[in-house]
């Protein structure tokens, strides 16, 4: 039997991917695309609403997404699901989470610099420019 290297990662540097099969891997953070069929769990220290592209809307087509605050404090916003509807709002204090509906678009202000996790199945995310008229 060969022994397994263990060794620490860096979660604010790379990301963990969850494989169908059980395997993890710490890997390359990505907003889009991913290892096929791989869940990502990402952490970030986010300084400024650029820093979490306020500016536009996200969604993942294949799986819900875990976001999590776990220090600071962040608000998340859904996209109307009917036009002409108005957006929802989430607030995130640290130590608490919401799990956003597949296929749903959301987006992040900050209240404060955080740390946050999120952890979805990355396949299919897609970005969208945020437009005031929606």
């Amino acid at each position: 039997m060969t022994p397994t290297s263990i060794a620490a990662v860096d979660l604010f540097a790379s990301a963990l991917h969850i494989h169908p099969d059980g395997g993890v891997r710490a890997a390359e953070r990505r907003m889009t695309g991913g290892d096929a069929g791989a869940w990502q769990i990402a952490t970030f220290h986010v300084e400024s609403d650029a820093d979490v592209h306020a500016d536009h809307w996200e969604m993942h087509p294949e799986a819900e997404e875990a976001v999590c605050c776990l220090a600071g404090g962040v608000r998340l916003y859904l996209r109307p699901a009917e036009p002409g509807g108005a957006e929802s709002m989430v607030r995130l204090a640290a130590g608490t989470a919401v799990i956003v509906p597949r296929g749903r678009w959301h987006r992040l202000e900050l209240d404060a610099p955080s740390d946050l996790m999120s952890v979805t199945l990355r396949t299919g995310t897609r970005l969208e420019p945020r437009t005031e008229a929606r």
